[in-house]
């Protein structure tokens, strides 16, 4: 039986929830300025997807990712309304994960939370790593949302026939591109894994907001119609 749509959207709202509380956790009790930590919060963000695959695949696909419902979208999975539910849910799910995150690291004064500090920044994306350039920024989110959401659509469509090891695929997909990424933009790929973290670290990351949901939706929208093309007939 197919799952409601209230269910899908309670999915999304879940997985995006884990994945931001894990991800940026992981980043702000670890760093990422050591080799540790980088590559720890690389695994946290790519095992969370992994984690939530098994979970919710079954109910929402696992999208917990605006970037993804839209290329879901475009290739004829989700309609109109389902993508706004997605994406609102998503949306929220980063926000409430952002919230906890807050809350359990100002109480337990795990890091120094004062406005200015470096570990306010929640685990937000920045341009740091490329200088405050605006279009390098832009093109490491178009090309790594590219290659991850070319991924996904790839290890998903039913013609593939790549059975139960896609959620691993995508999860290591999506360290991959962590890697690459963490110390050039702090790899969003992820609209709503930005837009939580971003509205609590303020600064840089409201202003430079804009860069993590455009650039993810451009690269989402060629992965779409890359898959449309690459597809067989019949």
């Amino acid at each position: 039986m197919n799952s409601s749509p209230i269910q899908k959207y309670v999915a999304e709202f879940v997985g995006t929830f884990v994945l931001v509380f894990l991800g940026c956790g992981t980043a702000m009790l670890l760093g990422c300025n050591s080799g540790g930590g980088y590559i720890a919060t690389a695994l946290a963000f790519g095992l969370s997807i992994v984690a939530m695959a098994y979970s919710i695949g079954n109910v929402s696909g696992c999208h917990v990712n605006p970037a993804v419902s839209l290329a879901v979208f475009i290739n004829g999975g989700l309609s109109k309304v389902e993508l706004g539910g997605y994406m609102i849910s998503q949306v929220a799910g980063s926000f409430l994960g952002t919230i906890v995150l807050r809350i359990i690291f100002s109480v337990a004064d795990i890091t120094d939370m004062t406005a200015g500090s470096e570990d306010w920044g929640m685990g937000a994306n920045t341009l740091a790593g490329v200088d405050d350039n605006i279009f390098a920024g832009l093109l490491v989110e178009i090309f790594l949302t590219f290659i991850f959401v070319t991924a996904i659509l790839g290890v998903t469509s039913k013609k593939g026939n790549h059975g139960s090891f896609g959620g691993i695929v995508i999860g290591l997909t999506l360290t991959l591109v962590h890697l690459f990424g963490i110390g050039l933009t702090g790899t969003s790929v992820n609209p709503a894994r930005s837009i939580g973290p971003a509205f609590f670290a303020l600064g840089d990351s409201i202003a430079q907001l804009w860069i993590f949901i455009v650039g993810p939706f451009i690269g989402a929208i060629g992965a779409a119609f890359l898959h449309k093309f690459l597809q067989p007939e019949g």
